[in-house]
């Protein structure tokens, strides 16, 4: 998913470095050196990408950057299936990708379904509206 949203970002003229960062501990213990090697300072338009909470994202998308993740409960129903329903596709995370550089979008990307979450955190809609209703 993520290669394939670089491929349209690169289509698109916008230049993309693509990074598998799978613990952060791991990613941590390198020195500064690398880290910098692997994360430029210099590429402070970043797009996160979690099957999961964006909890700890922000360190690596930094304050240009944008973090899509599920940040409330998910749902059952076959892999690709909630990939989809959340957001998890090429479409959507290159769509994410051109409005950071393009629009300075930043922050959580809410996922196009709020799912199920605890009353008036204001996941994924802003708080004090109704919830979208499941269709």
């Amino acid at each position: 998913m993520a290669a394939l949203a670089r491929d349209a970002l690169e289509a698109d003229g916008i230049r993309t470095r693509l990074v598998s960062l799978p613990c952060f501990a791991a990613f941590e213990r390198q020195d500064e050196a690398y880290r910098d090697s692997v994360l430029p300072r210099a590429a402070a338009k970043r797009v996160t990408v979690e099957a999961g909470v964006t909890l700890g994202w922000d360190r690596y998308a930094g304050v240009d950057g944008a973090m899509i993740g599920i940040d409330h409960f998910g749902a059952s129903a076959p892999g690709a299936t909630v990939l989809e329903h959340f957001g998890f596709t090429p479409e959507h995370v290159a769509d994410v990708g051109r409005r950071v550089v393009r629009d300075g979008l930043r922050g959580r990307i809410p996922s196009p379904d709020p799912g199920h979450q605890p009353a008036g955190l204001g996941l994924g809609h802003p708080i004090g509206s109704a919830s979208p209703k499941a269709g």
